[in-house]
C-alpha cells in the first residue's frame, strides 16, 4: 500500500504538471492584441475577441465636456477667395418696407456677416500636344526635327505621375482603383503598366533626398525603431521603421537583425535608441536607450491572463500599480497647463519619480528568484535594464513609449495588406522610397503631393531635387 501510495502521487504530480502546461498553452493562445505581441488584426474570428469599452458605465454626457474647448472650421484669408458675391436684403425687415436693388443709396451698419462656401471646380484633364516640326536647314537642305522639352519627355504630366503615386502610397489605393479613379475622375484611360512606370519614375525622383536623410541617420540625438514583417516574391522580409526628430526613414531588408541597425546608423549609435526588447536592439546599443513601456505593459497583462499562481498575480498588480501611478506624472507633465491634477515641471518629474523607481527596483528584487518562469523574465528584464525604463525621465525628446515608431508601421502594414508585398528588390526600394516621403512630408506639414510633383519635375528636367529637411515656405 505504501508503494502504491507513492506511485499515485508521483502520478498525480505528472498530471499537476500537465495540467498547468496545458492551461498555459491555452491561455497563450487566447491571448488577443492587447496582452501579446500579436496584431489587432488578429482579434475577433482570428483569435479570442478583446474587451472592448468601458468596464463600469460612465456617468459623463456623449459629446463635449464642459470647459472643452471647441474647434471649427475658420473663414480662409481673403487672398484665397476666388470670388466675392455682396447680398442685400430687399425690403426691411421690421416696416417691411421694399429696398433698391444692390443696396444702392443706402446705409450699411457695421461689417458684413461673412459665409464662405467651398466647392470643386469641374475637373478634366489638361492635355497639351507637342507638334516636332521637321524644318528644311536653307544651306545643306537636310531636315532636323524639333526636339521635346524635357519636362514633356514621358506621357503623363509630373502633376499627373505625382498623382498616381499619391494615391498608391499615401491613399492606399490598389493599382485597379487608382486606374478606376484616374479613368472616371479625369477621364483619362490608362494601363497598369502605365501606373507601374508612373510609380517607379516617383521613386528615381526621390531618390536622392532619401538618400539624404539616410546619411543624417546617425546624427540624431534621438531615434524611435520599430520592424515588422514584409513578403517580396513570397520570400520573408522586414520593413523597418526609424523616426527621428525630423523625418521618417523606412528601410525593407533580408534581416531583423543587428546587422541592419548597424547599416543605418553606424557601428556605434551616439544618441538614443528608443524601441521595444527585441534582442536585436539590446545587441547593437550599449549606449543610453529608452525601452517602450506599452510594451512591458502588455507583457504584465499577457502574464496576469495566464497566472496560475498567487505570486504572479501579486506582481502582476503590483506592477500594473506602480505603471499607472508612473503614467500620471508623465501626463501631468506633457499636458501642460490643462493638466487633470495640475502640471509640473521636469525638474518636479524626476523628484516625484524617484520613489517610483526604487519601489520598482525592490519589486523586481523581490521577484528575481520567482518559481513562476512569466514572473522571472519580466523581473529580470527589470533589474538588467533598469536605467533603459527610465531614460525618457531626464531627457528632452524621448518618450516612455515607442508610439511613433509604432504610428509609422502602421501606415505601412496598411499598405503591405493590400498590396501583399513586393515582386522584386527594385518595388522594395520604391516602397521603402515613397513611404519616407510622404510620412516625413506629413510630419513636417508639407503637403506630399506637391511635394512629389515638384520632385518629377526636378528629375525630367535635371535638376536638384529640394530637399525634404527644407522649411516648406523656401521650397
Amino acid at each position: 500500500m505504501r508503494e502504491e501510495l507513492i506511485d499515485k502521487k508521483r502520478q498525480l504530480g505528472e498530471a499537476e504538471k500537465l495540467i498547468a502546461d496545458l492551461e498555459r498553452k491555452l491561455g497563450l493562445r487566447q491571448q488577443n492584441s492587447t496582452t501579446s505581441s500579436k496584431p489587432p488584426s488578429s482579434d475577433g474570428l482570428a483569435g479570442s475577441q478583446r474587451e472592448r469599452g468601458r468596464k463600469k458605465k460612465s456617468r459623463r454626457k456623449p459629446g463635449g465636456q464642459p470647459g472643452h474647448q471647441g474647434h471649427w472650421r475658420g473663414l480662409a484669408p481673403a487672398d484665397r477667395v476666388n470670388e466675392v458675391v455682396k447680398l442685400y436684403p430687399s425690403r426691411c425687415g421690421h416696416c417691411e418696407r421694399k429696398l433698391p436693388a444692390a443696396g444702392k443709396g443706402l446705409d450699411t451698419q457695421g461689417e458684413p456677416r461673412r459665409h464662405q462656401v467651398t466647392e470643386l471646380p469641374s475637373i478634366e484633364a489638361y492635355i497639351t500636344e507637342y507638334q516636332c516640326h521637321r524644318v528644311l536647314c536653307p544651306d545643306c537642305g537636310q531636315a532636323t526635327q524639333a526636339q521635346l522639352p524635357d519636362e514633356a519627355q514621358g506621357q503623363f504630366g509630373s502633376e499627373l505621375t505625382a498623382l498616381m503615386a499619391y494615391l498608391t502610397v499615401v491613399c492606399r489605393m490598389p493599382r485597379r482603383l487608382v486606374l478606376e479613379v484616374i479613368s472616371q475622375v479625369l477621364g483619362i484611360p490608362l494601363s497598369l503598366g502605365s501606373s507601374q512606370k508612373a510609380w517607379e519614375e516617383a521613386s528615381e525622383a526621390v531618390a536622392e533626398p532619401c538618400a539624404e536623410l539616410e546619411r543624417q541617420l546617425p546624427d540624431q540625438p534621438v531615434v524611435n525603431s520599430d520592424e515588422t514583417g514584409y513578403r517580396t516574391s513570397g520570400e520573408k522580409r522586414w520593413l523597418w521603421a526609424l523616426v527621428a526628430p525630423g523625418f521618417v526613414f523606412y528601410k525593407i531588408a533580408a534581416s531583423r537583425g543587428a546587422e541592419v541597425l548597424v547599416q543605418l546608423l553606424g557601428a556605434v549609435f551616439a544618441g538614443i535608441l528608443c524601441s521595444d526588447r527585441c534582442p536585436s536592439y539590446v545587441k547593437y546599443h550599449k549606449g543610453q536607450g529608452q525601452f517602450c513601456w506599452a510594451h512591458f505593459k502588455r507583457n504584465i497583462l499577457g502574464v496576469q491572463e495566464i497566472a496560475r499562481t498567487t505570486e504572479a498575480e501579486r506582481f502582476c498588480r503590483d506592477a500594473l500599480a506602480l505603471h499607472a501611478r508612473l503614467f500620471r506624472l508623465w501626463h501631468r507633465f506633457r499636458a501642460g497647463p490643462g493638466a487633470r491634477y495640475g502640471p509640473i515641471t521636469r525638474q518636479q518629474l524626476i523628484l516625484k519619480s524617484i520613489p517610483l523607481e526604487k519601489k520598482f527596483f525592490a519589486l523586481a528584487d523581490r521577484y528575481i528568484d520567482s518559481s513562476d518562469k512569466d514572473v522571472r523574465n519580466l523581473a529580470t528584464a527589470l533589474l538588467v535594464h533598469f536605467e533603459r525604463f527610465f531614460t525618457f525621465l531626464d531627457k528632452e525628446g524621448v518618450e516612455p513609449t515607442n508610439n511613433s515608431a509604432e504610428r509609422a508601421l502602421r501606415c505601412a502594414v496598411q499598405w503591405r495588406k493590400i498590396s501583399f508585398g513586393s515582386r522584386s528588390p527594385e518595388g522594395e526600394v520604391a516602397v521603402a522610397r515613397l513611404l519616407t516621403v510622404t510620412r516625413t512630408c506629413h510630419m513636417r506639414n508639407r503637403r506630399s503631393l506637391d511635394y512629389l510633383a515638384q520632385a518629377v519635375r526636378s528629375y525630367r528636367t535635371a535638376q536638384p531635387c529640394p530637399s525634404l529637411l527644407q522649411n516648406p515656405s523656401t521650397t
